[in-house]
Formats: structure tokens, C-alpha cells, sequence
């Protein structure tokens, strides 16, 4: 096990009508904020017009921003940083997803930049200060409701990139799992794999001595099982939902990755797919992170053998562990399809002529390289592809 730190600063608010503590939440920080939201959902479900008069009751001034998009874009966090500056703004509550959520993050970082905020992104920027943020969440499965993190697409340069910062993370989060009963079943199973996948990715791991990292990443991602296809079968199912939304929160908070090394270049990979084809992020992950498995499993046969038993209830065959190991992957595509999420990416429309640009756009670290568990170079992001068409 490595030596860590960790602290989660993001206060979890949690359960049935906790968005109507959100004005008491807001004012202990700010009286002037910018209400940041993606389409006209939160209006048609009331939870705009709860929330407004929640601020207003609490004496908050709000300046609203909405269109955010899935893949949030860059022109947009731009508009927000000139609005903000403008009004004197000097909190933004996010209402929504993931997409929301990082793009208000993105506005927070830019606020007191002195430059173009897409510096930061390209990291030849340095993040300084950063104005506080909340959330109100909508759609269980980024894990930026308290993650540290924060990604967004430029479209004038096609790429999509990141930024990672311990002041990034939201003052708080209100989680209501009532406000996620109206998400489609495709909706709510590219959650269930966005969450899956953070966990996943912070579960093949270098380090060998993390028994109980281990142990809490097979029980969540057990629980995202069980609960993702009772809620993608039955939408209304409160309960089910409850458990989704508190394993998306601990999927990404960085608990599941104390003294350990996470891998995530199936998530590098997919931020490029996710420009060429502007697809949801969980339906692609879903497609990419089996690719990934079949291609590094043969350099950790004996934790793929734990994966499949301990996650998916499969017999070990102790004369033939490979055959253990791909029986696992074989029934994570097969979770996958399960809830309705593709197969291919091809079904997403992306096409082999693609895949050059991809590889050539990921964000490698040393060597040209992304990933830990195995590294992965571009040449192998070629046949990860492959794997995933």
C-alpha cells in the first residue's frame, strides 16, 4: 500500500427533499451566485421553481446560465466566466449531471485567472484561486458532485481535456435520489457504467498489498451491479436508486483510491472518442473498458481471476485461470448489454478511420504513455480500438 493522504471536503447532504436545504446551504457561503444549469428538465420537474424560491427565501441574488450540453463545452465556460465577473458573482451552484458540474467547475477556475482558461486545460496555465461551488445532483454517475476534477471539450481545437485540484471540490452536494426518477432507462444505465468505470479504473491497480481497497471497490461495484439493473427494469424504484447515488459519490471521491495507483487510460482514450462521435460518456466507457480487459489482461491473469470471482460470482477453475479471467470480462459485456448499453463502437458512429485521430489527441503523461496497471502507448490505443469495433 502507498502512502496517501485524503480528505474529502465536499459536505454530503442526502435523501428525500434535501434540495429544499439548498438556499440555507448557499447563504452560509455567498449571497450572489450563478445558477448553472444544461436544458429545460429542472423547470418541467418543478425542481427549478423549489430551488429559486429556496435561494430567495435564504436571500441569495441568482444570475442564471443555462445550455449546458453533454461533453460540456469550452464557449459556454467562457460566457460564464465574463458573466461572473460582470455581476461580481463569487458562487456557483450546479444543477444537473455531470456535464454541469464540470462546466461549472470550469467557470470557477477561470473567474480569477488571469488568462484564457483553456491554458489550465493544456496545464500551461497554473490554477490559482477558485471560486467555492455546490451542486445540486440530477444524475447520478460522474462523481463530480464531490470529485476533484473537472473536463471539458474545446470544438475549435477538437479536443477534450482535463483539470485536477484539490480546491475543484464542491462546499456541498444535495442528493436526493427522487430527483433521478425521472431519468430514461439509457439515461440512468450510462450512469450506471460511468460510476462502474471509476471504480473499475481505480481497482486494476500496480500495488499488490490492498486488500481493503480492494474489498470496498468489489462491494461497490457488486452494489452497482445488483442496483443498476433493478433501476434500468424499474425506473421508479426509489430505493434502488438511493444506492446508485451514494456509490457514484464514492466512486470518484478518491476514498476507493487511498494508497493505491488508479489507471484510467480507458477514460483518456474515451475523452477523444467522445469528440469524434459526441456520444454519452457511460455508453462508450462501457464499450472501451472491456476493449481494455481483453487487452491487458495476460500482464495480471491472478487479479482478473478476483475480479470475475469476487464481482461476478464466477467458479474459479484453479487447472485454468485464464479461462476464469476472460469469463469475468466476457460477463461484464454481458452486464452491459444487460441495460441496454452498446457493444461497439461503431454503434456509437465511430469508424476505423477515426481511430488515428483519437490515439494521436489522447493527453499522454512521461514516456507518451497513459495508464498504470499496464501502460498503454499509442500504437496500443490502435488495437484497444480494434478491440472496442
Amino acid at each position: 500500500m502507498n502512502n496517501f493522504k485524503f480528505q474529502c471536503a465536499t459536505k454530503i447532504v442526502f435523501g428525500r427533499g434535501a434540495e429544499l436545504e439548498t438556499g440555507k446551504e448557499v447563504a452560509a457561503i455567498s449571497k450572489n451566485i450563478l445558477l448553472h444549469f444544461g436544458g429545460g428538465s429542472i423547470k418541467r420537474s418543478g425542481l427549478y421553481d423549489r430551488l429559486v424560491k429556496s435561494l430567495r427565501e435564504a436571500g441569495v441574488t441568482l444570475t442564471e446560465l443555462g445550455g449546458v450540453q453533454p461533453n460540456p463545452r469550452l464557449d459556454l465556460v467562457k460566457e460564464g466566466i465574463a458573466l461572473c465577473r460582470e455581476k461580481g458573482i463569487d458562487f456557483i451552484l450546479a444543477v444537473g449531471g455531470g456535464s454541469v458540474i464540470d462546466s461549472a467547475k470550469a467557470i470557477a477556475l477561470g473567474v480569477q485567472y488571469d488568462g484564457d482558461v483553456w491554458e489550465l486545460f493544456e496545464e500551461t496555465g497554473k490554477v490559482g484561486e477558485v471560486l467555492p461551488t455546490g451542486v445540486v445532483l440530477t444524475i447520478p454517475a460522474s462523481g463530480s458532485e464531490a470529485g476533484n476534477g473537472t473536463v471539458i471539450k474545446n470544438t475549435d481545437v477538437g479536443l477534450k481535456r482535463n483539470v485536477n485540484d484539490e480546491k475543484l471540490r464542491p462546499r456541498f452536494a444535495i442528493l436526493n435520489p427522487e430527483l433521478t426518477l425521472t431519468l430514461n432507462r439509457y439515461q440512468t444505465a450510462c450512469g450506471v457504467s460511468d460510476m462502474f468505470s471509476h471504480v473499475f479504473e481505480r481497482y486494476f491497480a500496480p500495488e499488490q498489498n490492498v486488500e481493503y481497497t480492494d474489498r470496498l471497490c468489489e462491494a461497490t461495484m457488486k452494489t452497482i451491479i445488483h442496483n443498476g439493473s433493478i433501476a434500468c427494469a424499474q425506473l421508479d424504484h426509489y430505493n434502488a436508486r438511493a444506492e446508485l447515488m451514494w456509490c457514484g459519490t464514492i466512486a470518484h471521491n478518491d476514498f476507493l483510491q487511498a494508497g493505491r495507483t488508479p489507471d484510467f487510460a480507458s477514460h483518456k482514450i474515451d475523452h477523444e472518442v467522445n469528440v469524434v462521435c459526441d456520444c454519452a460518456h457511460g455508453a462508450s466507457i462501457a464499450v472501451l473498458l472491456p476493449a481494455w480487459a481483453k487487452f491487458v489482461w495476460k500482464h495480471g491473469v491472478q487479479k482478473f481471476v478476483q475480479f470475475a470471482v469476487r464481482v461476478f460470482d464466477v467458479e474459479p477453475n484453479f487447472e485454468n485461470p485464464e479461462e476464469t479471467a476472460l469469463e469475468g470480462i466476457a460477463r461484464l459485456e454481458a452486464f452491459y448489454r444487460s441495460i441496454g448499453l452498446p457493444s461497439h463502437l461503431q454503434e456509437l458512429g465511430v469508424k476505423r478511420e477515426n481511430f488515428a485521430t483519437i490515439a494521436k489527441n489522447c493527453k499522454t503523461f512521461a514516456g507518451d504513455q497513459v495508464g498504470n496497471f499496464v501502460k498503454i502507448s499509442r500504437a496500443d490505443m490502435l488495437e484497444i480500438l480494434e478491440l472496442a469495433f
